[in-house]
């Protein structure tokens, strides 16, 4: 993992790339489904995932996905600095797929108060290439 954002090297452009799950688990998505209380059969049962919904799989929470990609941007950005954070679901996950999280800089801006704001576009794919969500988020880099 390379170093957290600072505000004396944020530049416009900047990327940072991390895999942020390799292989998804079907214990994981059962864990996420205990702790956030979602047992949607469609996340944890096959057969229903199958025959209900047409899946070849049971398919990850969309907010497990999400959460994955929140972590990969405030690992780059600094713990506590993420300001706003927004996604939209593009394409279903399923388990064995690798997610890999991708960050591009689209503005920086310099604060009154000597603190840089910077605003980055946000995407996260799995191997095969396919979008899974994109959105963006804004970080204050005090440091």
């Amino acid at each position: 993992m390379s170093a957290v954002l600072s505000r004396a090297t944020a530049t416009q452009g900047d990327t940072y790339e991390i895999v942020v799950v390799d292989g998804l688990t079907r214990t994981q998505i059962v864990q996420y489904a205990g702790a956030s209380g979602d047992f949607n059969p469609l996340h944890t049962d096959e057969a229903y995932a199958t025959s209900v919904a047409g899946y070849d799989l049971p398919v990850a929470h969309g907010m497990l996905t999400m959460g994955l990609t929140s972590r990969a941007v405030t690992e780059w950005v600094g713990d506590g600095c993420l300001t706003s954070f927004g996604v939209r679901f593009m394409a279903p996950v399923f388990p064995g797929d690798t997610l890999t999280t991708r960050m591009v800089i689209d503005a920086v801006e310099q604060q009154a108060d000597d603190t840089v704001a910077v605003k980055l576009s946000v995407e996260t794919k799995n191997a095969t290439g396919i979008v899974v969500v994109r959105g963006h988020a804004s970080a204050t880099l005090a440091d």
